[in-house]
Parts: structure tokens; C-alpha cells; sequence
């Protein structure tokens, strides 16, 4: 059993951002970080499978903003290496939540520095800017409420609402270090955000070529294979009904309920295999016992 573990543990590892490096989650010894152990960001960050299908979701979501898109679109060879992407979007969340105060204050002004340079026009011919407060906040909140969405989802559907109004005033210090502005701090601010974007959005040839690269990219082995087909299916059965409408991407009650029920049973072999992963090492770092 402990070679198929190892197995399972070094596949899911190898989708995240600890395959790239340069992160020491285990020092300095104590060191809490941005945010500790006893934050909820912690437990909603922590969770490989939910934080997968909240990814996938926030990735669709985002590319139905054709200024946020046109960014990524410019400026990212996501067409080509969309693992490579995926991992460091979850270095950097990682990091900026378990890392040390140093790596997460590194990462967060590397980013910035990155953002300086992706400018340029979208195909409307408006003109956008990653350092843009209003593009931030919109990347923002569409991850983190992707994030949590998920965690109440298939983790811990009773996390209290201030708990959860918590996680979003936690994470909104990360938006604002980036450079975001107005960022919504609770479960209404967030909802009254979103809809006030709705008439911003829209699906045009580039969101449905985001679509089409995620459902086609590789798997990182045979063994992986039917788990990714079925994280991308969640992550559309995450959406919004209006977000899943905006892409028609519909999914039947019987196909969201077969969806959710793979997800559900595949979870807990994952928490199971991954002994190793950022949350793990942070809590080494602060001497605490495993979960």
C-alpha cells in the first residue's frame, strides 16, 4: 500500500507548484507566515482536490473577462505549457499562504514586477494593463470565490458564514498587496461584486479556445488521465449557471450529480496519499502534528 500512496502522492505533486522549486515551505522554523495555522485560508488552501476544481473553475470564469483574457492571451504561453501555468499560478498561492513571511513577500513583489510589462490592446481595441486595480480585483475574486465554493462543496460544507466572510478578508490582503483596490472582504460583497461585473462579461473565440485547451491538454500519465477528465467536468460543474450558460457548458442534473459523486469518492484517496504537500511542510515548520 505504501508504494501505491507514494505513487498517487508523486503524480499529485507533480501538478503543483512544489515540482517547480524555489519555496522552502519547512523554514524558517516558526515563522507563520502571512497569515499562521490557525487562519482560514489555511484549511480552504490546503486541500488539493478541492483547490484543483476551484482552479479549473476560477480559469473559466476569468477568461470571460476580454480584458483579463487579452493579458493572458498577449503575454502567456498557456496554448503550450498550460501545466507550466498551473503550477506557478499555484506556487503562488501556495506560497503567499503557506511559505514564510520572506518567500510570500518575494513572490508577491515578483508578480508585481511581471505585471508592469503585460500591457497592450484587447481584440475590442481597448487597452489593458495587468497592474490594472480593477483587472486585479476581478482575477481576485473570481479565484477565491472559485476557491471556497469548492471547499463547501467537498470539504467542509458547515464552515460557519463568519468563518467564511474571514477567509475573504484574509485573502484580500494578498489582491491589494498585488495592487487590486475595493476588494470585497465577505460572502455579500462578494456576491454584489460579481453581479455588478456580469454585464462585463462575455464568451468570444478566445474564452471557447481557453475551453478547448484545458479539456485537451495532456495528462501527466496514463494513471491521471480519467482523474484530470474528471476535475475538468467539475470545475465546469463549479460555474455559476449564468457563467456555465455564458460558455455553453450546461450539464444535466444526472451528469453535475455523477460529477460531484466521482469528486467525492476520489477525494479522500488523495487526502489519504499526500503527506508531503505545502500545508504539511508549513505545519512542520510551525511544529505541528500532522492532520
Amino acid at each position: 500500500m505504501e508504494f501505491i500512496r507514494r505513487r498517487i502522492e508523486s503524480q499529485v505533486l507533480s501538478l503543483t507548484g512544489l515540482a517547480i522549486g524555489g519555496v522552502d515551505y519547512e523554514n524558517p522554523p516558526g515563522d507563520p507566515g502571512l497569515f499562521g495555522p490557525d487562519s482560514v485560508c489555511w484549511r480552504v488552501h490546503g486541500d488539493f482536490t478541492s483547490m484543483l476544481v476551484g482552479g479549473i473553475s476560477a480559469l473559466l470564469l476569468q477568461a470571460l473577462h476580454p480584458l483579463a483574457l487579452a493579458g493572458v492571451w498577449d503575454h502567456s504561453n498557456f496554448r503550450e505549457d498550460l501545466l507550466g501555468r498551473l503550477r506557478r499560478t499555484g506556487q503562488f498561492i501556495s506560497a503567499t499562504t503557506f511559505g514564510s513571511r520572506a518567500d510570500a513577500q518575494r513572490l508577491i513583489e515578483r508578480v508585481r514586477t511581471i505585471h508592469l510589462s503585460v500591457t497592450g490592446h484587447a481584440a475590442d481595441g481597448r487597452p489593458y494593463a495587468a497592474y490594472d486595480p480593477e483587472l486585479l480585483t476581478w482575477v481576485h475574486v473570481a479565484e477565491v470565490s472559485s476557491f471556497l465554493k469548492a471547499h463547501l462543496r467537498y470539504l467542509n460544507p458547515d464552515l460557519p458564514g463568519p468563518e467564511q466572510d474571514r477567509y475573504y478578508a484574509e485573502v484580500a490582503l494578498i489582491a491589494e498587496a498585488l495592487g487590486a483596490q475595493q476588494v470585497p472582504r465577505s460572502r455579500k460583497a462578494v456576491s454584489d461584486y460579481l453581479q455588478a461585473v456580469r454585464p462585463q462579461l462575455r464568451c468570444d473565440e478566445r474564452s471557447r479556445e481557453i475551453l478547448r485547451v484545458l479539456f485537451s491538454a495532456p495528462a501527466p500519465s496514463t494513471l491521471a488521465r480519467p482523474f484530470g477528465a474528471l476535475m475538468m467536468q467539475a470545475g465546469v460543474e463549479l460555474l455559476p449557471d449564468w457563467a456555465s450558460a455564458l460558455l455553453e457548458q450546461q450539464q444535466s442534473p444526472r451528469q453535475r450529480q455523477l460529477i460531484q459523486l466521482g469528486v467525492r469518492r476520489t477525494a479522500p484517496i488523495l487526502r489519504w496519499a499526500v503527506r508531503s504537500g505545502s500545508v504539511h511542510r508549513a505545519r512542520r515548520r510551525m511544529g505541528l502534528p500532522p492532520r
